[in-house]
């Protein structure tokens, strides 16, 4: 038999403030014993009716504090109703305890996205790359400083995430972290899992990325013209570095490598197609994809300028690749002795290939795509919508056609 149990909202006067102000409590009883609580929530002393345990008038403010008082009566009866249903015995203070939250285990945010990083960690080289679990540690640190930055706290629970904290957080990264729009998005993105995890878990009710889209801005990528392929590969280095820096940057042109996978490319991954030719065959450092290169003339000459390098031959590398920073630092000196003002980087020479070297020259796009090592055919379509220089040559045969 089921015990009666009884609600009752009531203010204390001689606890008034200043203003004449008090504060509104929840009492409940069940079975005799009592449980009581503040609602967060005054009123002025004069408008309360005590029998009717709600405020007088018919004023705005009256009429949204009477509607929330009638809320949290009706949360209680319902909570009181999961207890009958899961037949466990509660009490007055288990009701109110489960009101206030108290019975939940709070996850907090930065613990969630701890654990989820050292997963990733462990899963290097199997099933991630170890530039995704650099770039989920770097967005880790930037939640982090948002949370320090916002509410002055080291870590959050998990149930605070909404809508408002996920704009919050962009703004942040484009305004604080000096993010550029694409970055700040690929952040976001990234801890958009940390969100999904939590849910997926019922650490949270809902998604709060519900209504929030990831909107990427088109970014025209640079590359260089055949004139200025020609230019790097016909200086000539009083430096071997900077040959060396050269002859690495002009085989990712026609190859479309990579700074990564240059770097560890071994003499096992240059192999002998069906075709009768070479070929390189290798996995994607980034996506674990396969890459699968037919090698052109100049690329050829280069791996074999270097195949008798005897520090090469002890480590079965192909090609003498130096830290991703000091190649980017001596790429830019050549471009200056070049005459070339692009801002070139290493990565630039993959965009190279798949525009000047592939796209250019007729290869179907499907082709690039593969030889890039590209998860999506939408990824290799951003370097063909940049090829005016295509469409003139396409072009060119319509009109020789048409005459």
């Amino acid at each position: 038999m089921s015990v009666q149990l009884s609600i009752l909202f009531y203010i204390k006067k001689a606890k008034a403030d200043l203003q004449g102000y008090a504060n509104i409590y929840l009492r409940i009883t069940l079975g005799g014993k009592r449980a009581e609580c503040s609602i967060n929530r005054k009123i002025d002393v004069n408008l309360w009716d005590k029998k009717s345990q709600k405020a007088h008038g018919n004023s705005a403010t009256a009429h949204e504090l009477n509607r929330e008082i009638d809320f949290i009566r009706n949360k209680i009866y319902k909570i009181e109703q999961e207890f009958q249903r899961s037949e466990k015995a509660y009490t007055a203070i288990d009701l109110r305890d489960v009101f206030l939250g108290k019975d939940k285990k709070y996850k907090m945010l930065l613990e969630i996205f701890q654990e989820h990083n050292d997963e990733v960690d462990s899963l290097i080289g199997k099933d991630f790359a170890a530039g995704t679990a650099e770039r989920y540690r770097t967005c880790k640190k930037h939640v982090a400083s948002f949370i320090k930055h916002k509410y002055n706290k080291n870590d959050i629970p998990v149930q605070d995430i909404d809508h408002k904290f996920i704009t919050g957080l962009e703004y942040y990264l484009k305004t604080s972290r000096k993010c550029a729009h694409n970055s700040a998005i690929k952040y976001i993105t990234n801890f958009k899992k940390i969100i999904r995890i939590a849910h997926a878990n019922d650490w949270i009710d809902k998604d709060p990325f519900l209504h929030w889209k990831a909107k990427l801005k088109i970014v025209e990528r640079e590359f260089l013209t055949e004139e200025e392929i020609q230019r790097i590969i016909e200086l000539d280095f009083k430096m071997e570095r900077l040959e060396q820096v050269r002859d690495i940057f002009i085989f990712c042109c026609f190859t479309g490598l990579a700074y990564a996978d240059v770097k560890k490319l071994n003499r096992g991954d240059i192999v002998l197609g069906s075709d009768g030719e070479e070929w390189v065959k290798t996995k994607r450092s980034k996506t674990d994809t396969r890459s699968n290169i037919p090698i052109l003339p100049i690329a050829k000459t280069i791996i074999e300028k270097y195949k008798d390098n005897e520090l090469l031959k002890e480590k079965d590398l192909v090609l003498p690749v130096l830290s991703n920073q000091k190649m980017n630092a001596y790429i830019k000196e050549i471009a200056t002795l070049a005459g070339i003002t692009k801002n070139l980087t290493f990565h630039l020479a993959r965009h190279t290939f798949a525009t000047t070297v592939t796209l250019t020259n007729g290869v179907p796009i499907e082709s690039v795509s593969k030889m890039l090592g590209h998860t999506n055919l939408k990824t290799t379509q951003h370097y063909a919508k940049i090829l005016d220089m295509k469409v003139s040559k396409d072009m060119e045969i319509l009109r020789n056609k048409f005459k």
